[in-house]
């Protein structure tokens, strides 16, 4: 259980930050950089989840309870070979990526095939998760790079990446099912 009832602590003046295993590193970090990149996924999530209702509403609260699991997983190193772990570190599991993929195809069966990019905008919804869908690749991209550098969970990087293909999939249903994409015309304004 977390219970915080202090929210400020002063440990983090000098520029360090604590990581889930209480090591301190720099709040510029690899490992601060992706999991920090994945909370703002999740607050671009929140204001999609503002123009969203239904069954979509309940997808982006299901994906912001992900993203806590993903930074959860992020913010705490390899601990396998940590023998003072007080629990089992949280990992995004493959059944989550899985679960994103399903709900692509399902959203995809309506859409018609693209036959241009498309553009950022339609409406609020689309509009939003497309900047989620951005937001997400920018996450993908840290943690790719912190991959370089660290062992982390594979799975982490695979849910990344469908993520961002769910926003976009999601954004073009949030458009009338593709019908209202805005599409790019390749030099329209030479």
């Amino acid at each position: 259980m977390v219970v915080l009832n202090k929210i400020y602590t002063r440990t983090g003046d000098a520029g360090e930050t604590a990581l889930g295993n209480g090591a301190r590193v720099a709040k510029h970090s690899a490992r601060v950089n992706a999991y920090g990149t994945v909370d703002e996924v999740n607050s671009t999530v929140g204001l999609a989840r503002l123009q969203a209702t239904g069954d979509v509403d309940l997808a982006l609260e299901r994906i912001q309870n992900d993203l806590f699991d993903l930074g959860a997983d992020l913010c705490r190193p390899d601990m396998e070979k940590d023998t003072q772990a007080e629990y089992t570190p949280l990992r995004v599991t493959d059944n989550q990526v899985t679960r994103l993929e399903a709900e692509i195809d399902e959203m995809n069966k309506v859409l018609e095939p693209l036959r241009s990019f498309i553009l950022p905008g339609g409406t609020a919804l689309a509009a939003y998760l497309h900047l989620c869908r951005t937001v997400s690749r920018r996450a993908e991209r840290l943690t790719v790079e912190l991959a370089g550098e660290e062992d982390i969970n594979p799975a982490a990087v695979k849910y990344l990446n469908r993520l961002s293909d769910w926003f976009f999939v999601g954004a073009r249903m949030a458009n009338d099912g593709g019908k209202d994409d805005v599409l790019w015309v390749p030099g329209a304004n030479r």
